[in-house]
């Protein structure tokens, strides 16, 4: 009797420790991080339901649908001074009051977290909420590319067949792979010196392999893109990065080029991610050449409800931009806004959708 009930207790022993060793196996796994990579642009991070919801891109209709959730809303005309759009040009002081009070009227009523920056080659400039960080989302392959750009020229060589088959896709159709390989041969040193070079003010690069949660603000990016326009730019192969960005495929090109006047040549990169804090990260950046003159704008955002949300929100934006600065031109043709059924509301994959342990925790004000 005795040795049964020894037998006994050594198989209740056996199966509790078995237990505790699935549920540390278990817990190891559900707790490691998820990698920021995919095999291309647009690749879903979303849990499933989570933010794929439609919302109505148009500010009456997400009005109505807001209420119907009982939400209580988060509008971009808060009352925060930073919010407010302020724009300088000493040579036309009657088109910058009038180019702020357009894009204010574009932010009204629209629901979100906007900032926005604009610089003309005549020196106008606008800003709104410009020192505000987001996650950076694809937008940061501009600089990657800008710094494989920098260490060719400083190396006395041009870009090597490895690095021309990996630069053009990640800025052409966006693709993570080529993010990731491009981000770890260049090494966060080099690209934390390039942005000293670049004189930013806040952008800090993303956490070990997570490039798409580098934070940025507008102003920063506005300096990244001059680092591509100025005909002073250190850069010396900046008309190869221009190029790039002149060739992103269509179905990329929403944004800050809808509204572009005739004649002028569009340069631009988004992002497009959905976090579980802060809704949909949406941005858009871009430079526009052409006929002896040009222009950037630049759009970041996020608390949109949804991507097709965002895109409406920039492009509203935009508009107002090109019709101010196109001093009487013609829109572009094929530059109106952007269908909602073209919107495929999938992530661009540049980051998890969870928040990364270390680096992002939820926020306890933050939009779901």
């Amino acid at each position: 009797m005795r040795h049964i009930q020894r037998v006994h207790g050594q198989r209740v022993r056996y199966v509790r420790h078995c237990r505790t060793a699935l549920v540390a196996a278990l817990a190891s796994v559900l707790l490691t991080p998820v990698p920021a990579v995919a095999a291309t642009a647009a690749s879903p991070r979303i849990p499933a339901g989570a933010t794929t919801r439609r919302v109505p891109a148009d500010t009456a209709d997400w009005t109505d649908w807001h209420l119907r959730q009982g939400a209580t809303a988060h509008h971009s005309s808060s009352a925060d001074p930073t919010d407010t759009v302020t724009c300088q040009a000493p040579q036309a002081p009657d088109l910058a009051t009038r180019l702020a009070q357009d894009i204010q009227a574009a932010l009204s009523g629209r629901d979100g977290t906007v900032s926005v920056a604009v610089q003309d080659d005549s020196g106008l400039t606008c800003a709104r909420a410009g020192e505000r960080q987001y996650d950076s989302a694809s937008v940061v392959k501009v600089l990657i590319m800008e710094g494989l750009l920098r260490r060719a020229e400083e190396l006395g060589r041009r870009l090597s067949p490895w690095e021309e088959t990996n630069v053009r896709p990640m800025i052409v159709s966006s693709d993570n792979d080529s993010a990731v390989r491009l981000w770890a041969d260049l090494g966060r040193t080099y690209l934390t010196d390039f942005l000293t070079r670049v004189r930013t003010s806040a952008t800090l690069l993303g956490p070990g392999r997570y490039w798409g949660l580098t934070r940025t603000t507008a102003t920063d990016q506005l300096r990244l893109l001059d680092v591509l326009t100025n005909a002073q730019s250190f850069l010396r192969t900046r008309a190869y990065g221009l190029k790039l960005l002149s060739e992103v495929r269509a179905d990329q090109r929403w944004g800050v080029p809808v509204g572009m006047p005739q004649g002028l040549t569009a340069h631009v990169k988004n992002g497009w991610l959905p976090r579980a804090t802060h809704g949909w990260r949406v941005h858009s950046i871009g430079a526009f050449t052409g006929e002896g003159r040009g222009y950037r704008i630049v759009v970041l955002s996020h608390d949109n409800p949804t991507m097709a949300y965002g895109v409406r929100t920039i492009e509203r934006i935009a508009q107002a931009v090109h019709r101010g600065l196109g001093q009487g031109r013609g829109l572009g043709t094929g530059r109106d806004l952007t269908p909602e059924s073209a919107i495929s509301e999938e992530s661009d994959g540049s980051a998890p959708y969870e928040p990364l342990p270390g680096w992002d925790e939820p926020e306890p004000d933050a939009t779901p």
